[in-house]
């Protein structure tokens, strides 16, 4: 039952130490750290990939960070790639966030009502973004996504969802599912707690297969009222999908009166101000973002033309509500986050960047024949164990690889590299990265591949 939970997350058990490439960092204080929090939390940590199930040892616990590094407990130092998940584009405590910050906590850190910075962060967005028209903030991803699928059963009057294996929105009730082995099923949960009666309203198809989705449209006709996807998954490994695939998404649900709702969670103002909307030139009727626009704060936000999101409340019948959405800290931090994202040339730097990375590990990889790809796109990157040219579907990444990946990813922290704790999980690189760290961090990723596939 709970299969692709552990895929994603780990499974239980312990690691031993390394016996093969460089002597592993101290980890004394983040162990001793790791124990006191099992006393407090499940699993001892508060998001369970954290729990480092996935890798070797145990998990670090992080006293700083500055630029594109981290400083753990014990002192280690780290070339960062997973930037708190994605929203640091800018790296760690960067000056003009953490000023904005502050100045704006001058005047009080929460206030339950409306605030100017509200309007100042919206008018960023809105005036910036021709795919929607008006946005609702909220406090996560979750609850963005949470809310843009009851607005669009609130909106079309049709109660099930569509969704595709391999791409993550959150742990809301009705998207924790899975798929099972038929063309099109309803999705199984995938988490203890959520109801049958939840998940039986949810369809799960795989991604890149256009028969599977035509067939979910003619069984229940009438009946779907959001398709939901990651345009760019990259929950589950960076699975690209080819704009023709996105396209024919948009024009089946025109031709059937469903909502396409595309989860810009991650891919929001990291593949471009516009997200992956603008990259492949597709109009979804929702979208939903996070991560980015909070500028390392607890955001999130859903958007739609005014007439959609005019049907949610006090306007319409879609009730949502939060005591800290729009929190005047949280709004500053993506008020100052965003207007450096709007300087002529940041994405066009910070991708050269990234193919420069992804493309210099992979010629060495490929000079050794190992079986190892880059997969990237804008400054999203993944590193797969694999020889295939594309993976564009959650069945095609080899599960055995993963161990692989445990290897990689402790002869990285043992060189100063921190990756997320996970196969599964991509990677991001900020405009803090700058040449010399990538060098550095070429250099590591050369010798732990080294050790990885020739036990030296």
């Amino acid at each position: 039952m709970f299969d692709s939970i552990k895929k994603r997350f780990g499974a239980e058990g312990e690691y031993p130490a390394s016996t093969i490439g460089k002597a592993d960092i101290s980890r004394e204080k983040s162990a001793e750290l790791f124990a006191k929090a099992k006393t407090y939390f499940p699993g001892g940590v508060n998001s369970p990939v954290r729990a480092f199930k996935s890798v070797y040892g145990t998990p670090l616990f992080i006293e700083k960070g500055d630029g594109c590094h981290l400083w753990d407990a014990d002192g280690n130092q780290f070339i960062d790639f997973c930037c708190s998940w994605g929203p640091l584009i800018l790296g760690h405590n960067h000056a003009k966030v953490r000023e904005k910050v502050i100045e704006v906590m001058q005047n009080g850190m929460s206030f339950g009502a409306p605030t100017a910075l509200e309007n100042e962060l919206a008018e960023l967005i809105l005036k910036n973004n021709k795919y929607i028209e008006k946005i609702r903030f909220v406090s996560s991803g979750t609850e963005a996504v949470m809310s843009a699928i009851r607005l669009a059963r609130g909106y079309t009057k049709r109660d099930k969802i569509l969704k595709f294996e391999g791409c993550y929105h959150g742990h809301s009730d009705s998207l924790l599912v899975k798929a099972g082995s038929g063309l099109v099923t309803f999705g199984e949960t995938s988490s203890a707690g959520v109801p049958k009666a939840f998940a039986d309203e949810t369809i799960v198809v795989a991604l890149n297969d256009k028969k599977a989705i035509e067939k979910a449209f003619e069984e229940f006709k009438d009946q779907i009222a959001a398709v939901i996807i990651e345009p760019i998954p990259a929950n589950n490994g960076l699975l690209l999908q080819e704009k023709e695939y996105l396209q024919f998404l948009r024009e089946i649900c025109t031709k059937n009166g469903t909502l396409l709702l595309f989860d810009e969670v991650i891919s929001g103002f990291r593949i471009g101000f516009e997200g992956a909307a603008a990259y492949y030139s597709i109009k979804p009727d929702i979208l939903t973002y996070g991560k980015i626009i909070g500028g390392g704060l607890p955001v999130g936000c859903y958007g739609a033309s005014a007439e959609i999101m005019g049907h949610v409340s006090p306007d319409g019948g879609v009730y949502q509500g939060g005591t800290l959405s729009g929190n005047p800290v949280a709004m500053a931090a993506g008020i100052a986050q965003l207007t450096e994202l709007l300087r002529s040339g940041f994405y066009r730097d910070l991708d050269k960047k990234t193919e420069e990375f992804a493309a210099a590990i992979q010629r060495f990889a490929t000079a050794r024949n190992y079986k190892f790809k880059v997969f990237s796109i804008g400054s999203i990157f993944w590193f797969a164990f694999t020889d295939q040219e594309a993976i564009r579907r959650a069945d095609e990444i080899d599960s055995a690889s993963m161990e692989l990946f445990k290897k990689l990813h402790r002869e990285l922290l043992n060189r100063g590299v921190y990756l997320g704790p996970s196969g599964y999980e991509v990677g991001f690189i900020s405009s803090a990265h700058t040449k010399i760290d990538l060098e550095k961090a070429k250099r590591a990723i050369f010798e732990s591949l080294e050790v990885v596939f020739n036990g030296k």
